[in-house]
């Protein structure tokens, strides 16, 4: 069998295949035979059916439908095997079909065009001492004083109120409705806009900051109206800019008598005895967070130097492959949450949430691509009991999972050899680290310049969750 290679775009390779004419022959009889053993004619025991009755009622447009199919698909295989090809997805007829079978005559030679998806060549440029800006993150001097404040209040006792009025750290319950006025009519009920018994801690970001602003100042007992202006981007696109007026029944109010900050207080929220203690362990967390970050931030640029200096022409079907990855992941985490995913991943919803990944999939595979071209040119390998230990370590977080052991090796692997290659990227580049927020600031300042929106952070799954309760007004 003739084969003839053409290296296409995206990672394709063309193959043309002259068939030879015996095995065109071949496949036709092979086709009749089977044909005749399977069709059902009236008149005609199942077998027994003689080739040109066989002919006449099957048709041979579709008889050489059914051969040209088989030599297809037979003729590709052979050809990838024969050319010894790497191909990652399902090839691609590049002949018509239709004119082929036009072509096509048992005996004689066929010609077709097919291209395949291959592995894509990653071309590195010069990596070797990159120069990069990195965010240091650092703890905050007060972190802990401010964790251990948080807490405080949230293990406070609330003690009744009755001799002055609301103030802004109180927690009152109160009673409340919305109206929304209408020209030339009452004002209407907003819906979701009533609620009783219902508590609030008087602080900015609890609720609509015009009711928290109204409550404080109001004595228990007390009844009054508040006017109320949505801000334009309340949620709540009915309601989003509008104003409205609110009656307010403070019933109880309660302040708030914070714990001493004692060793019996860090007893209370942690594992440890002394409240000193407690200070060390934090101190020792957010220092170690403060380090992750940092580290995190250097990654990140050490990727987007690398990516630069790197070219990839990617095949479709391995993008494909990388967006149901994606989704796949999605589910999973939402499913995690509780979530019903068949509200999310609906017909209607899957093809745009197919496209919204897409980008996110091609990054993640250039990242991937060029991280493992860099430890194939430095010769950066990963032992195998570094291996067997880390895929010790995962099987033990996914206790009571089916895991198939074949591709948790392949991927554990793979993710050691990435790390590797980062290392190794950080040992030889020029790092200069700049206080956090300097470089999320200046890129502000571009995209400001060049007249472009800074993109949206990305959504992580927990944050889909939708709480639906009475109290449908809150800021939160």
């Amino acid at each position: 069998m003739k084969v003839t290679q053409e290296k296409l775009p995206a990672s394709q390779i063309g193959l043309e295949i002259e068939i030879p004419a015996e095995t065109t022959k071949k496949v036709y009889e092979q086709v009749v035979q089977n044909l005749t053993r399977s069709a059902n004619i009236p008149g005609f025991r199942k077998g027994k059916v003689p080739r040109q009755i066989l002919l006449q009622r099957l048709g041979l447009q579709r008889i050489k439908e059914t051969t040209l199919e088989e030599l297809v698909q037979t003729s590709l295989r052979e050809a990838i095997d024969q050319e010894t090809i790497e191909v990652l997805g399902n090839y691609k007829l590049i002949s018509s079909f239709e004119e082929l079978i036009t072509q096509f005559e048992p005996g004689k030679p066929l010609t077709f065009s097919a291209s395949v998806d291959v592995p894509p060549e990653v071309k590195l440029g010069d990596y070797s001492n990159l120069s990069i800006q990195a965010e240091e993150s650092q703890p905050e001097p007060d972190a802990v004083d401010k964790f251990l404040e948080e807490r405080r209040v949230q293990q406070a006792t609330l003690i009744p109120v009755e001799s002055r009025p609301a103030q802004m750290g109180d927690v009152a319950m109160i009673d409340y409705k919305g109206k929304v006025p209408v020209e030339g009519e009452e004002a209407v009920d907003i819906s979701g806009g009533e609620a009783t018994d219902f508590e609030i801690e008087l602080e900015q970001g609890r609720f609509i900051a015009d009711i928290i602003d109204g409550i404080v100042g109001m004595n228990p007992g007390e009844t009054k109206e508040v006017p109320v202006k949505f801000p334009d981007d309340y949620p709540r696109e009915d309601l989003a800019g509008t104003s409205a007026t609110f009656t307010i029944t403070l019933k109880e109010l309660k302040e708030k008598e914070l714990p001493e900050l004692d060793d019996d207080l860090a007893q209370e929220i942690s594992d440890m005895e002394t409240l000193e203690e407690l200070r060390e362990s934090l101190t020792k967390q957010f220092a170690e967070k403060a380090e992750q970050e940092t580290a995190s931030s250097k990654e990140k640029a050490l990727i987007e130097a690398l990516l630069k200096q790197v070219e990839i022409d990617l095949p479709e079907s391995m993008i494909e492959r990388e967006v149901q990855t994606i989704l796949t992941q999605t589910a999973m985490q939402m499913e995690s949450y509780g979530m019903d995913i068949r509200k999310v991943f609906t017909p209607e919803i899957l093809p745009q949430l197919r496209e919204k990944s897409r980008p996110d999939a091609i990054e993640r595979l250039r990242q991937s691509l060029a991280l493992k071209e860099l430890a194939k040119q430095e010769s950066i390998t990963v032992e195998p009991k570094e291996i067997e230990a880390k895929c010790r370590e995962v099987m033990q977080e996914l206790a009571g999972q089916d895991v198939d052991p074949t591709r948790l090796r392949e991927f554990v692997e793979s993710d050691l050899l990435k790390e590797k290659a980062l290392q190794w990227l950080e040992e030889h580049a020029t790092i200069e680290l700049v206080p956090k927020g300097t470089l999320s600031t200046e890129e502000a300042e571009a995209d400001e310049e060049n007249d472009q929106p800074t993109p949206a952070p990305e959504i992580d799954a927990a944050s889909q969750t939708v709480e639906v309760q009475s109290e449908t007004l809150t800021d939160e």
